[in-house]
């Protein structure tokens, strides 16, 4: 039998595994892909490209691996950071001392972090929760101290910030933020895409059985010691990648400061205020982080009190602080929970019964 797109159910088993099955998501997907590839290049300041967009595209890609880890798999980490600055200055290496394309730079960063990763995912086999937690927390401040330790990796540049080298495609010189933001982008949408489908696959569904109870998964047959390192390993490769995009396409330099654990902590702050579990929500939870201090700083420059430069200050951080604990206790499934349960809504009015 067949239903109508515009309805709830779809035709077939091939229609409901399609990644939008909906005709309307489709459609919404391709504006969306219309506005990103064509009227923020067009309409956005430098300003706006290179400090907002870009960096919410690349810490997007960031999340989404430490989604895929931890939403999906279920192995909690709050060392992601590291394995950014890993693929960072990998990609830095790739390009001073071999010279190598952009886009391989960028795989082979990935695929650099991911062996690093590999060699941190093993104690995930003995230990979980919290306990893991803590080892992932060993992990960042060993590859820190690893990266500022030896001069290698900074091929011998004193302590500080080291200027990347131009990068090129195909003879296109990319310079310009608008250059900057478009490979961010492309790259982004391919991650994305790539994350969305391995989450459908049958490796997606046995890190799921892991997560939801990993002793039962073991005895349908799952291997964990395989799942939980190609967990870390995949993870590892979106956070290198990351991590390059970051030093070539947003700051334009290379520091170790960039990658301290804050920056572990935020990225877990927009899994888990995005939705665990969710490609989208990953999107979701960056754009919050991303754009919500600049609208609460713009609002407080509106305002403009009088005598209170000091306690502004430290008021945008306490309004932020205090919207994620009010979000969390009113949504605590993140953003894409919310905007699913809107879609549906929608999608089922004015007959929502």
């Amino acid at each position: 039998m067949l239903y109508r797109e515009s309805g709830q159910f779809v035709s077939s088993y091939a229609r409901d595994m399609r990644i939008f099955p909906l005709l309307q998501d489709r459609w919404a997907f391709a504006a969306l892909l219309g506005v990103a590839f064509v009227a923020i290049p067009a309409l956005a300041s430098d300003y706006w490209l290179s400090t907002i967009f870009t960096l919410f595209l690349i810490y997007s890609v960031a999340a989404i691996g430490l989604n895929l880890l931890t939403g999906y798999c279920g192995q909690l980490s709050i060392g992601h950071a590291a394995f950014m600055a890993v693929g960072a200055y990998a990609s830095y290496n790739f390009a001073v001392r071999l010279d190598l394309p952009v886009l391989l730079n960028f795989v082979l960063s990935g695929l650099v972090a991911a062996g690093v990763g590999l060699v941190f995912g093993l104690p995930s086999l003995r230990i979980k929760g919290f306990y893991l937690a803590v080892a992932t927390l060993a992990a960042q401040f060993t590859i820190e101290w690893a990266l500022v330790s030896f001069s290698w990796f900074a091929n011998d540049n004193p302590i500080g910030a080291i200027d990347m080298p131009p990068m090129t495609l195909l003879g296109w010189a990319i310079s310009t933020p608008r250059d900057k933001y478009l490979l961010t982008l492309a790259v982004t949408l391919v991650l994305a895409v790539a994350a969305k489908n391995l989450t459908r696959s049958e490796i997606g569904r046995s890190w799921m059985a892991i997560r939801d109870l990993d002793v039962a998964a073991e005895i349908i047959g799952i291997r964990l010691f395989r799942y939980k390192l190609l967990a870390f390993m995949v993870s590892s490769f979106y956070a290198g990648v990351a991590g390059a995009l970051y030093a070539f396409c947003y700051l334009g330099s290379l520091e170790i400061s960039a990658f301290e654990l804050v920056v572990s902590f935020r990225l877990l702050g927009m899994i888990i205020i995005g939705g665990l579990g969710t490609i989208l929500g990953s999107f979701l939870g960056a754009g919050f982080i991303v754009l919500l201090p600049i609208l609460i700083s713009q609002t407080l420059a509106i305002l403009h009190l009088p005598g209170m430069s000091d306690l502004l200050a430290n008021l945008e951080l306490m309004i932020f602080g205090g919207l994620i604990v009010l979000f969390l206790i009113v949504e605590p499934y993140g953003l894409a929970r919310l905007w699913r349960t809107t879609k549906e809504k929608l999608r089922l009015w004015p007959f929502p019964y």
